[in-house]
């Protein structure tokens, strides 16, 4: 017997996710103002907005959407919205979310752990990034990975969102002292440090917003695996 969730449910996730990034524009464009370019809050909000636009357009359409295409929508739309590294690294962050989520329906939670593994690999593989870098990877990474830990421990599925967000939350924090090897940050080189990394607050909104859509009240029961 497996929790599953429902697209509704994602979508819901992806429109929170949007919401909290107007929240904090200001805020992300703050953190990136002392290591990058100051656009990363206003880069992000255009490009979920459009987002949110696609799947208002998507959610019009019939048959209504699977679970794989409300993630590449968002993915595709921020690649071709968001200017500098941002795009790219969560475009293809959820376009191979939506790869492993398919045409399900109800994907089960074992299988959106799976799609959360596959969008790290897919930012790794774009922005070569490792642990310490000081980069979205540093909140990305504890957090998909304190999500396997708690359902691999028999923990639902908002437990293992909490426990998701608490470690992407650590992840920010924890780049503060980091001197960032990667990106225009990098080019500071000493002088990044003090400063949180601005994609690794992002990753921690998205996981917030998780839990503030509520998306494991949305899961479709337990059914057959």
């Amino acid at each position: 017997m497996t929790n599953r969730v429902t697209v509704a449910a994602l979508d819901a996730w992806l429109r929170a996710f949007a919401g909290l990034v107007a929240e904090h524009e200001d805020e992300l464009s703050r953190l990136d103002a002392a290591i990058g370019d100051a656009d990363h809050g206003a880069n992000m909000n255009r490009g979920l907005t459009a987002a949110t636009a696609a799947l208002d357009a998507l959610a019009a359409g019939e048959p209504p959407p699977a679970a794989g295409a409300v993630l590449s929508r968002v993915g595709m739309t921020l690649i071709s919205t968001v200017g500098g590294a941002s795009g790219p690294l969560f475009g293809t962050f959820f376009l191979r979310m939506g790869t492993t989520l398919g045409d399900h329906e109800t994907p089960t939670v074992e299988t959106l752990a799976a799609a959360l593994r596959a969008g790290l690999a897919g930012v790794v593989q774009r922005g070569k990034a490792e642990v310490g870098d000081k980069t979205m990877y540093d909140a990305l990474a504890p957090a998909v990975e304190a999500f396997e830990a708690a359902l691999a421990a028999g923990e639902p599925l908002a437990g293992a969102l909490a426990a998701a967000s608490k470690a992407a939350d650590d992840g920010c924090t924890a780049t503060i002292p980091l001197v960032a090897r990667k990106g225009r940050a990098s080019y500071l080189g000493e002088r990044s440090v003090g400063h949180q990394d601005p994609g690794a607050t992002t990753v921690g909104l998205f996981f917030r917003a998780a839990l503030d859509a509520g998306i494991d009240a949305a899961a479709a029961g337990r059914e057959a695996g």
